[in-house]
């Protein structure tokens, strides 16, 4: 029997084809010394490529905006011919340049937005024909952006934005402060109507944090250590007389059922007492 001489070479064609492409998944490093890249080049563009590929949080902003976690991965913006990307900045950063691999095939151009001194920068991206792929470098007064772009024949996208991680930071911080208001105790008064204007004086380890009054009961904080501890003696001073007054220990809160002007915390006797002053007000 004779095997056509067409079939045979293709057969071992696909075969070298196949080990070919087996070879080039599983080469280590030094296999790239043949293309003159050493095993370091080589594990650096293995990285700067595992960072570009990477599948980073992409959300829905407001009117359809795509939104980029910034420093996540590198993001990749689809653009179509014909159409326009906005790649828009965060309010007040000033842009100092913008750099594109292919500045013959594709456009970007500076537009803005909002009221001056808080003014948003946007980039207006278009590509001249689809099937394209190039690099952007957007560095700011801020931050710098390395941003993909590719064009598609038809599909793209309209709005690009960026969430930053400073921003997500302030807003869970501005988030705990007003959980932290709301569980004041005296919640029964927004905290902006709490009267906060005490002055502290003295030196004890468990000298109060905080002392405000709701207009009805006066609330005294020390330092979550007293917990454990017995609370100090509460002395309300009117008339330049100390009178001992009813208190009720909430964890490490003093609640006092009434309106309080002066009054003096007093812990320990002889040489080892300590004493802690409060005022309201320049009173």
């Amino acid at each position: 029997m004779i095997i056509p001489h067409t079939r045979t070479t293709a057969t071992l064609t696909g075969a070298l084809a196949s080990a070919m492409l087996a070879y080039s998944v599983v080469a280590p490093p030094h296999a790239y010394a043949a293309d003159g890249v050493t095993a370091n080049e080589a594990k650096g563009m293995g990285i700067s490529t595992q960072w570009r590929g990477s599948r980073g949080l992409v959300t829905k902003g407001p009117d359809g905006k795509v939104i980029f976690l910034y420093g996540e991965v590198q993001p990749s913006v689809i653009c179509s011919p014909l159409q326009v990307c906005d790649i828009e900045l965060q309010g007040g950063e000033v842009v100092r340049d913008v750099l594109v691999g292919d500045t013959v095939r594709w456009k970007v151009e500076p537009a803005t937005s909002g009221a001056a001194g808080g003014q948003a920068i946007h980039l207006i991206v278009k590509p001249s024909e689809p099937g394209l792929v190039t690099s952007m470098v957007v560095t700011s007064s801020r931050r710098t952006y390395h941003i993909q772009l590719k064009s598609h024949p038809s599909q793209y996208m309209a709005r690009v934005g960026f969430e930053y991680p400073e921003d997500v930071s302030a807003k869970l911080a501005d988030v705990n402060a007003r959980l932290e208001a709301r569980t004041i105790p005296g919640a029964g008064v927004p905290a902006e109507q709490l009267n906060f204007s005490y002055s502290v004086s003295g030196n004890a380890g468990w000298r109060p944090t905080r002392v405000y009054s709701d207009g009805l009961k006066t609330y005294i904080q020390f330092p979550r250590s007293i917990s454990g501890q017995d609370a100090p003696v509460l002395f309300v001073t009117s008339g330049g007389q100390n009178r001992i007054v009813n208190y009720r220990m909430r964890g490490d809160m003093m609640v006092v059922d009434y309106h309080v002007d002066r009054a003096v915390l007093v812990s320990g006797v002889g040489w080892k007492q300590e004493k802690i002053t409060i005022k309201r007000g320049g009173r």
